[in-house]
């Protein structure tokens, strides 16, 4: 669980936040509170600010930004994304340090790291008003 500092709190010369009349801009979380994977064709992750973002393991292998799948230097899609079934499911999913989480698929690929950021980024659901 990561701490935030509050506000002046050890941070030597800072000045407290000044009023604003403008309405705070909602800012989606990027902490997800619960990841489900027993289902083998999806993957669940509830948010800490109560929203629910539902992967297909299909939708995650296409996303997939490791090197063999992003071309590092362009950033251009390698992999073909009509190459990943609609049945694909994924073996395995595990947290990469407080930030991310990878996959094995059915297929083989393991190499992809999904920080969370991305997929709040990428939720494939409806817009959140």
């Amino acid at each position: 669980m990561v701490e935030h500092l509050t506000e002046n709190q050890g941070v030597a010369g800072s000045s407290p936040a000044l009023p604003t009349t403008a309405p705070p801009i909602p800012v989606a979380s990027t902490t997800p509170r619960v990841i489900t994977k027993s289902d083998p064709t999806r993957v669940v992750i509830e948010w800490d600010d109560g929203h629910r973002t539902t992967f297909s393991a299909s939708q995650l292998r296409k996303l997939c930004p490791c090197a063999r799948c992003v071309d590092e230097i362009t950033g251009r899609a390698i992999l073909d994304p009509t190459s990943v079934p609609q049945a694909m499911t994924h073996t395995d999913v595990r947290l990469v340090g407080n930030y991310a989480i990878s996959l094995r698929f059915a297929d083989g690929h393991d190499t992809g790291i999904f920080p969370f950021v991305m997929l709040r980024e990428r939720d494939p659901g409806p817009p959140r008003v």
